[in-house]
């Protein structure tokens, strides 16, 4: 073990490099008011992915990262960067040392944009590391070491965007309770749009608890607002009213403007939404940049998608809820 290689490297099992992914995700609404011990729901984006690949190769870990300029042998990062504290964090756990191999990351996920950049990668970096000693490790223990990473990023996340990347699942959530799944009635189409701009979390995290502490009331009554809002689509979800749920979210929009987590490009965006077809929209994320969400018709998806592209939107994606999910894309894989 003194080498950090792994026994099976030696006799050969590891000639393949081995893969494994996470998924990002969308607030659909509750964000802000979360990390307040209001409820939110968060879905996972399945389509928009981080990977993380192991290959062997005869010398200590290293790490390239070509997305964030990193290229570097673990030992040479600072212990408290986020790709090498998840590393650590995940060898520590499983009480093994970082293996002999090259850890490749990638991502299709923008970021700062509110899609759980961070945490899709921190978690599939876990998977990959697992997958690499053959130990199995639930859910909630991969969220609670993605979310140590958060910390990094962050600040004083809420936990929600490391739960539902680690269960990878509609999830409704309240800080410091267990997840629960979310039962979904029909199909949710929904569309997320790129505003171009970054959202930086820690920033308007920030200037929330400021605003907060000079206005304790006036925030308390619109957290609590926010909650009424999250439990009323957490009912249209469950029955299938996904008029109803639109509306909800139209309404928990509104509330992060009061906020003050806004932007005009974002209220052009959801605006924009609305007026062609959109059932419900809404910003998502920490706000002041980042992406908006619409749920729309399948019917009428093309035609929100094309308006919000026409409306600035850098990019978009679409994203279907409530019917059975492949989740072979996060299971870790050999790699020829």
């Amino acid at each position: 073990m003194g080498t950090g290689r792994h026994p099976d490297y030696v006799s050969g099992v590891k000639e393949t490099a081995i893969r494994a992914s996470a998924s990002g995700k969308v607030i659909l609404l509750g964000e802000h008011a979360v990390v307040y011990g209001r409820p939110a729901i968060a879905i996972p984006l399945s389509g928009l992915r981080a990977t993380a690949t192991l290959i062997p190769h005869l010398g200590p870990f290293h790490i390239q990262a070509p997305a964030v300029g990193i290229n570097a042998p673990l030992s040479e990062l600072p212990p408290n960067h986020p790709l090498a504290r998840i590393v650590y964090l995940t060898t520590e756990h499983i009480r093994r040392p970082p293996p002999d191999a090259l850890l490749r990351i990638g991502s299709d996920i923008p970021v700062a944009s509110g899609l759980g950049s961070g945490a899709a990668v921190s978690a599939a970096i876990v998977r990959v590391l697992l997958a690499w000693y053959s130990v199995p490790l639930d859910s909630p223990t991969i969220s609670a070491l993605v979310y140590e990473v958060e910390r990094i990023y962050h600040g004083t996340p809420s936990g929600i965007d490391n739960t539902v990347i680690a269960y990878e699942q509609p999830i409704y959530f309240v800080r410091g309770r267990p997840p629960e799944p979310l039962p979904v009635g029909t199909a949710l189409h929904l569309l997320v749009a790129d505003s171009g701009i970054p959202s930086q979390t820690r920033e308007v995290v920030g200037d929330v608890q400021r605003q907060w502490e000079a206005e304790p009331a006036r925030y308390e009554r619109l957290f609590d607002r926010v909650a009424e809002e999250v439990e009323e689509a957490r009912r249209a979800i469950a029955r299938g009213d996904v008029r109803a749920l639109g509306k909800r979210m139209s309404a928990n929009h509104e509330l992060l403007r009061e906020i003050g987590v806004s932007a005009p490009v974002l209220d052009h965006l959801v605006e924009t939404a609305r007026r062609v077809g959109a059932l419900g929209a809404k910003l998502s994320g920490a706000g002041r940049g980042g992406n908006i969400v619409a749920l729309v018709e399948e019917s009428t998806a093309s035609a929100v998608e094309e308006a919000l592209q026409a409306a600035g939107a850098v990019r978009v994606w679409r994203t279907r809820i409530g019917e059975p999910t492949n989740h072979r894309n996060s299971e870790p894989s050999l790699i020829p």
